[in-house]
């Protein structure tokens, strides 16, 4: 057998998951290229936006339930061969529902690679789960930065959006050629039998993190996704303010062992879900430098919700195994892929009632872009009572049950 290169396939992996973070990044960078070349409205470019984060949870129901089955290798040559066919199709499109099936193609990508990746990592690394899974979810905003840096400088010299697209296809040709190479470890620290996976779905707890995982995510991305839209008149650079917000969440993510450890992921998720509150509610009063200011405040607060949430999953509720993991991101892109439409009407709303009332056109933008994130603030509100009901009543019970985590120093890899 094939000895397995932890530090190869971490590093696949990682890759892997910057082509993710920039099929974000530069969808956010591109989007009024595309409605200007199509003649999209926001709500139109809100469905575009959105079959992205619904590919997602299809492919880790799918990819969750095939886990144990298949194994992380197969599931990862189905992301390769999803974002190959996903990009090409976007750089030909040729109008709405183009764009709209060749983005759900790359949505279904992004969606096996955490499928596959997640339980991947959590079972080489299942003495500091949480800490690893952050340092690999340190390249989603680290794809962000990579993502949203190169949109700002090919649009700066006028290199079109499929110029952009074509980028990722280097990357993507990268990560695929290192797990075709690479053998991929056996699951040997997971409950891989898929029957008491689905039944330990039935756990409140895990009832109760899929919920949680709905809001923090849009908390996370619905800013992020609409920063062209919603900051493009305030006085800000908006591309600049997305990979600053990501660089710091990269940041965070490769450093965060240690307060994952001191304070434990319900610690974390309660303190993050009320630094973001702060945050998005600054956002929405804030022009010119203090967007800046209130952008960093931001990355502090969405830093750890992700990698967290699927750490807690995969350390607290343990029998769910790849499943768990799988369903908890695919919640999470859901709730995003729901709500990205919904949040396009709202910028839709507020622009023409501005107008209506008499508003020049930029300074109706800058109204509705505040309007709007005055709105996103009551994800992460929510979010943080329910996890300072958790804390509060249950976290001593709760660390009964988990499961036991090495304490010393982050594992390098």
């Amino acid at each position: 057998m094939k000895q397995i290169n932890r530090k190869r396939v971490f590093l696949a992996a990682c890759i892997s998951l910057v082509v993710t973070s920039m099929t974000f990044a530069i969808r956010a960078g591109i989007l009024d290229q595309l409605g200007l070349q199509f003649d999209l409205s926001d709500t139109e470019l809100g469905y575009i936006n959105g079959i992205a984060f619904f590919g997602f949870p299809i492919a880790t129901l799918v990819g969750g339930l095939l886990y144990n089955l298949i194994g992380p290798k197969k599931l990862m040559m189905i992301a390769f061969f999803s974002h190959i066919i996903g990009l090409v199709m976007t750089i030909y499109a040729g109008g709405f529902w183009t764009l709209l099936i060749s983005t759900f193609f790359i949505g279904f990508a992004n969606g096996s690679v955490e499928a596959a990746c997640n339980p991947m990592i959590a079972d080489m690394f299942t003495r500091n789960r949480t800490a690893m899974l952050s340092k690999f979810h340190v390249w989603f905003p680290g794809g962000i930065v990579i993502g949203a840096l190169v949109s700002k400088f090919m649009t700066d010299w006028g290199m079109g959006w499929q110029s952009q697209i074509a980028v990722m296809l280097i990357p993507t040709l990268i990560y695929g050629f290192m797990f075709f190479r690479e053998a991929l470890p056996a699951n040997e620290h997971m409950e891989t039998d898929t029957r008491l996976n689905i039944k330990a779905l039935s756990d409140p707890l895990f009832l109760f993190i899929i919920v949680c995982m709905t809001l923090t995510a849009i908390s996370e991305f619905g800013p992020q996704q609409w920063v062209e839209r919603i900051l493009g008149n305030s006085g800000a650079q908006p591309m600049l303010v997305l990979a600053m917000v990501t660089g710091i969440m990269a940041l965070g993510r490769y450093f965060g062992g240690f307060l994952v450890h001191r304070l434990n992921p319900i610690g974390v998720l309660l303190m993050s879900a009320i630094v973001t509150t702060v945050a998005v509610y600054s956002m929405s009063i804030a022009e010119g430098g203090m967007i800046y200011a209130a952008a960093i405040l931001f990355a502090l607060g969405v830093c750890y919700f992700w990698p967290t949430m699927i750490g807690f999953t995969s350390e607290y509720i343990p029998k769910t195994g790849a499943l768990g993991m799988s369903l908890v991101g695919g919640a999470g892109m859901l709730s995003t892929a729901i709500w990205q439409p919904v949040i396009g009407s709202w910028l839709d709303g507020a622009r023409q009632a501005a107008m209506d009332g008499g508003m020049a056109q930029e300074v109706a933008e800058l109204a509705a872009g505040k309007a709007t994130l005055g709105k996103m603030m009551f994800f992460p509100l929510t979010v943080a009572v329910l996890f300072g009901i958790l804390f509060l009543f249950f976290r001593k019970k709760l660390e009964q049950r988990r499961v036991p985590q090495a304490h010393e120093a982050t594992e390098v890899v």
